[in-house]
């Protein structure tokens, strides 16, 4: 019996049984839907975080260290003399100072908010990757005049004007005791939302003292790629000002938000393969349906077996049967995984995009697609290895005698 032949009589004798072929696939279908499903949600996932964050990858912040400089001594302050000697490194595009403090904010008698006065400069957009819906953003005239102007976050929005954007716009309201435009509202970012955005000139000079003293300081690298060299600079420069050749004894830190963006991803990474790895159980339990029937149809066909060994078939041709059932079942459950999980995919893709555009898109991977089809035909090549073999090695005058 050649290929072909073998390949009709396997099809002909899992068209008699259709309800239990087709038992038997589920677990195969619901493996490979599932691996193709998760991979794709992940790489989503992975690819929607990243067009989000990956602005901020070359985003470096620096603060004073809370309590004590190890080894002893209070640690100094930033000032702007350190954002003056900044500037200076030739891979920070940009260096932001930043003030902030507790502020209560009013939009007439009874409508109040207690939320964060915040002082910086018109590059403060750039280095945070803040966006303004409405409004725009103060300009360096606005800070060299010490102009009362704010942009507000969206929570100070919703509590003053119960969230209309272009209400707050033109309106003053006062913050502490000094009136201010509301020239601008701010994109939420789910960190920094209760804020009362304004120069730092004006923030100083209204709410938070002249000293020149900044709370923070918010700098840009040049590029991705520049970003070690951008934390050294700051580091050296920094280490020189405040005379701290110790590294273990810096009275402040330096953190790049690049190496948290990196070890979200990588995260992300082992989570999709752990989960990849649950969805194979499926594909585990499918080849053990496909052993467990193709040991049945043993059973159930060995005077069959009996006959055609009987006029001379060879052990090879009784296996080659088997095994070519075995995998036409796993490979055509793994087929319709395959269109079932491209089928979710495009489907959770246009719904994602209306309910959740920030979430991040699933999308199709080929190499999971790819993958996950190779290893049901090779599901069905070992689960039905064993029952090939068990009917290759019937002898027929005991095959002949079973009833």
């Amino acid at each position: 019996m050649n290929t072909w032949e073998a390949l009709v009589v396997a099809l002909r004798c899992l068209r008699v049984n259709k309800l239990r072929s087709l038992l038997t696939m589920v677990g195969i279908v619901i493996g490979v839907t599932a691996v193709i499903v998760l991979v794709g949600l992940g790489d989503g996932m992975r690819a929607g975080f990243n067009k989000s964050f990956g602005e901020l990858a070359t985003a470096i912040i620096i603060s004073k260290i809370t309590g004590e400089v190890p080894g002893g001594g209070k640690p100094k302050e930033l000032r702007d003399s350190d954002i003056t000697a900044l500037r200076k490194a030739p891979d920070l595009a940009y260096v932001v100072p930043e003030v902030s403090g507790t502020a209560v904010m009013q939009n007439g008698p009874g409508v109040e908010f207690s939320g964060q006065g915040y002082g910086s400069t018109v590059d403060y957009s750039k280095v945070n990757n803040r966006e303004v819906v409405a409004g725009s953003m103060f300009t360096e005239t606005d800070y060299q005049i010490r102009n009362r102007v704010t942009l507000l976050g969206p929570t100070v929005v919703t509590a003053l004007f119960g969230g209309d954007v272009q209400a707050a716009v033109g309106t003053n309201i006062r913050i502490s005791r000094t009136t201010f435009k509301v020239i601008g509202v701010l994109k939420g970012d789910g960190n920094y939302d209760d804020i009362a955005l304004m120069p730092m000139s004006t923030a100083r000079a209204y709410l938070f003292g002249g000293n020149d003293v900044v709370n923070a300081i918010a700098a840009k690298a040049t590029s991705v790629e520049t970003v070690p060299a951008a934390v050294d600079e700051i580091n050296a420069i920094l280490s020189e000002r405040h005379r701290t050749s110790d590294p273990a004894k810096r009275d402040f830190k330096v953190t790049a938000l690049q190496n948290q963006l990196d070890q979200f991803n990588q995260f992300m990474l082992y989570l999709s393969l752990f989960i990849v790895a649950v969805a194979g159980i499926s594909l585990i339990v499918g080849g053990i349906g496909v052993a467990n029937i193709m040991l049945v149809s043993v059973t159930e066909r060995t005077r069959e077996i009996g006959i055609r060994k009987a006029i001379g078939a060879p052990k090879a041709a009784i296996m080659k049967q088997f095994l070519i059932e075995s995998t036409i079942l796993a490979g055509t459950g793994g087929l319709i995984g395959v269109i079932f999980g491209i089928t979710f995919i495009l489907i959770g893709a246009t719904v994602m995009t209306r309910v959740a555009p920030n979430f991040g898109v699933p999308t199709i991977s080929v190499p999971a697609v790819l993958v996950a089809l190779t290893v049901s035909m090779l599901i069905g090549l070992v689960a039905g290895g064993y029952p090939a073999m068990r009917a290759a090695r019937l002898r027929p005058i005991e095959a002949l005698r079973f009833q």
